[in-house]
């Protein structure tokens, strides 16, 4: 089913249709009062929390006139700054894996494929903190949540950096415009713009950020998995010997490379071919591919098969908010992992790819037609991908099943 993208407050009354073509990878754009009334759905003393995690990435940034400092967390509470203190950033990466709530924010930002997303950073700023002016290679909605930042950006001009900081800050930046940016306000950015931002008293911004990878990056990790793929790949089975030289002759000069060893690699290099089926699969398993820091946390006491099927039919199922699931035609991509279905399990997949969730009606339906989308649904429940109840917070009947786990 194809959705229909209605203009919103979010995009300033734009439809994301119209924000794709104008704005998108193009130029900066300031939305006053894209969430109105919007308050952080996270306190401060619940980020300090997350920054305390081993699985949760952090940063510190300190400045004291002209110097700054860069420390990596997990940090306990005694190892940040006194609130009082001027000048200091805590950064916290991947929020949206660990609080619902921001969770559920990434839904407003739904119209740009899932494929581009990379995560939710809280930044949470003293009175005068910031990280100086920089450069991202990425897409990015700064999403003011609590107190106010000046925000300063500039074309890209002079990328030169600061040396001897342990932050990429720009040499060189003159701001091309200003604005205050107060709670609700947001200020999309597209790579390569210089931006500067400063709390004006205590303040925490939300950075929305899509990944752009570099074409080198987009290359290497090709080649990489056509190399560990091989024996999977159509061109495999030429591959399944080793190399071999029973025709070397005695040489005069050892250090030559041998041109019989250049050749063969050579030859062996020109029967190497892939297409559309390849290439879509390294980026349905390298997208979908969780960082090295995520962990599954599996139900300690799994339901059985029969009351999963209950809990489903009563409250439908979702997606853990740290499950990447992706489609690309006929086949899926979760966790990094491919997934070829057959025709009648495919139209549940999709809808649970696109909407996360599905309904309790849906999944009976979708049961009805074809009993392996249960199988699949509970391997990935059993894994921690999943979770049962399309909503957060499942009904008591459904908490009521879960106990009864087996």
């Amino acid at each position: 089913m194809t959705r229909t993208l209605q203009p919103s407050t979010l995009l300033g009354g734009m439809a994301p249709d119209a924000f794709m073509k104008r704005y998108w990878h193009k130029r900066p754009l300031l939305i006053r009062q894209a969430l109105p009334g919007f308050t952080a759905p996270l306190s401060r003393e619940a980020l300090f929390a997350l920054a305390g995690q081993d699985d949760v990435e952090s940063r510190l940034v300190t400045r004291s006139r002209k110097c700054w400092q860069l420390d990596h967390g997990p940090f306990d509470r005694d190892d940040l700054p006194p609130l009082t203190r001027r000048q200091w950033t805590l950064l916290v990466q991947g929020v949206n894996l660990h609080a619902p709530a921001v969770h559920d924010l990434m839904g407003q930002f739904r119209f740009i494929p899932d494929a581009r997303l990379d995560d939710v950073m809280v930044s949470y700023a003293a009175d005068g903190g910031g990280v100086g002016p920089h450069l991202d290679s990425y897409d990015v909605f700064l999403l003011q949540a609590h107190g106010q930042r000046r925000w300063r950006i500039s074309a890209p001009h002079d990328t030169s950096w600061q040396e001897g900081v342990p932050l990429r800050i720009l040499k060189h930046f003159e701001a091309e415009e200003e604005w205050v940016l107060e709670p609700g306000d947001m200020l999309y950015l597209p790579p390569g713009y210089a931006h500067d931002g400063e709390a004006i008293g205590e303040c925490m911004t939300y950075s929305i950020g899509f990944r752009a990878p570099l074409e080198q990056e987009l290359l290497q990790n090709f080649l990489y998995y056509l190399a560990e793929n091989a024996p999977e790949l159509p061109f495999g089975r030429h591959f399944d010997g080793r190399y071999a030289d029973p025709k070397q002759p005695a040489v005069q000069k050892p250090a030559a490379l041998p041109d019989a060893m250049v050749d063969t690699l050579l030859a062996q290099l020109e029967r190497v071919k892939w297409g559309r089926r390849e290439v879509s699969d390294f980026l349905g398993r390298w997208l979908s591919e969780p960082k090295s820091h995520v962990y599954f946390d599996p139900p300690e006491k799994p339901l059985t098969h029969a009351r999963f099927a209950a809990a489903a039919a009563l409250g439908g199922v979702r997606l853990s908010p740290k499950s990447q699931l992706l489609y690309e035609r006929n086949r899926f991509f979760i966790n990094g992992e491919p997934l070829e279905v057959p025709v009648n399990t495919r139209a549940a997949l999709r809808k649970l790819a696109d909407d996360r969730a599905i309904s309790g009606g849906e999944c009976t339906v979708f049961a009805q037609k074809d009993h392996q989308i249960q199988e699949i649904l509970y391997d990935w429940y059993a894994a921690g991908w999943l979770l049962p109840g399309a909503d957060p917070g499942p009904p008591r009947k459904l908490r009521a099943i879960a106990k009864k786990a087996a």
